[in-house]
């Protein structure tokens, strides 16, 4: 079970997008080494997640946000 840094549902670990840093980039990718923070795969929790400053609180460092990020989501829901 894995938490939602944008709205804290608590959800099976499939059911999330998974994000990490690289060199201070926010990167998504299940495989990715290193400290990794979730959201429901839906684009307003990904945007409060981002607004709030949880990428950066979960990751322990700053991290840039790109914009092509957003287009990993498709929906508005949960799940």
């Amino acid at each position: 079970m894995r938490r939602c840094a944008g709205c804290g549902r608590r959800a099976p670990q499939r059911e999330l997008l998974r994000f990490a840093a690289r060199e201070g980039v926010l990167v998504a990718g299940r495989n990715e080494p290193g400290r990794g923070t979730y959201t429901c795969r839906s684009l307003a929790c990904f945007e409060r997640a981002a607004e709030r400053g949880q990428f950066a609180r979960v990751l322990r460092q700053p991290v840039r946000i790109g914009p092509e990020l957003r287009r990993l989501y498709t929906d508005g829901g949960h799940g």
